[in-house]
């Protein structure tokens, strides 16, 4: 993935991607989206990645850079030649608006991961939700923008456990559905983890045992339970 450098001094109205030059500025417009695609490289394109293909000398104000002028210090007027040298070398400058709206759904994202998949390790049991948000502003959380929302879980994890028990763990789970219920079972369980064996039993009844986060497993014990009207058979067989 190619670094993406962000600066966040002045508030803009576009998403721009920025070189300095030969003392001059230039500047690209561009989507946010998919330029952040583009430095993993999941886009080649260079016109994928622009709003406009037009180089400026200051977006804001619409004052687009001449070709001459471009020319004497890129060595050519080819408008995608020289967006990609600004999108390769230059820095990125998103909108606050930008910022807030993806800082936002990457914290969530994380939330949801730590609150699937984590544990308090005193009790086993699952954190409420709302316990980890709490944690969050305690630790003083900060989301990095250029991350990931799966790459930034590790370190906030490690940042809540002074503030918070907490661990990753999963849940191996052997379950005994009776046969009313037996045959409908499978995709009601298999929706909360994997299915790492399965038999019928001699009364028509479904046996399993299911591997799923720990942090899932009150919610998987309300579903199957709802499904069953409470007739079914639980038992976690380990952690892990």
């Amino acid at each position: 993935m190619k670094p993406i450098k962000s600066y966040d001094q002045e508030p803009v109205s576009f998403n721009l991607a920025k070189l300095k030059r030969g003392g001059e500025h230039f500047e690209v417009v561009i989507d946010p989206d998919k330029i952040i695609d583009y430095k993993k490289g999941k886009i080649t394109e260079v016109r994928e990645v622009l709003q406009v293909v037009d180089v400026f000398s200051d977006a804001k104000r619409a004052m687009i850079a001449s070709h001459d002028h471009i020319k004497s210090i890129f060595g050519t007027s080819d408008m995608l030649v020289v967006a990609k040298i600004i999108l390769d070398q230059g820095d990125v400058q998103f909108t606050q608006e930008y910022r807030e709206n993806k800082r936002a759904e990457k914290r969530n994202k994380i939330l949801d991961i730590i609150v699937r998949n984590a544990v308090d390790p005193r009790t086993g049991f699952p954190h409420p939700r709302t316990r980890i948000e709490n944690a969050f502003e305690e630790a003083k959380i900060k989301i990095d923008d250029m991350k990931d929302a799966e790459d930034q879980v590790q370190h906030i994890v490690s940042a809540l456990k002074p503030i918070l028990p907490i661990k990753f763990a999963m849940k191996e789970i052997e379950v005994i559905v009776p046969p009313p219920y037996a045959t409908k079972a499978y995709p009601v369980i298999e929706r909360y983890g994997k299915i790492i064996s399965d038999n019928w039993l001699g009364n028509g009844s479904f046996n399993c045992v299911v591997d799923l986060p720990a942090g899932l497993q009150n919610d998987f014990f309300d579903a199957i339970n709802k499904f069953t009207k409470g007739e079914v058979t639980i038992k976690v067989l380990r952690e892990h």
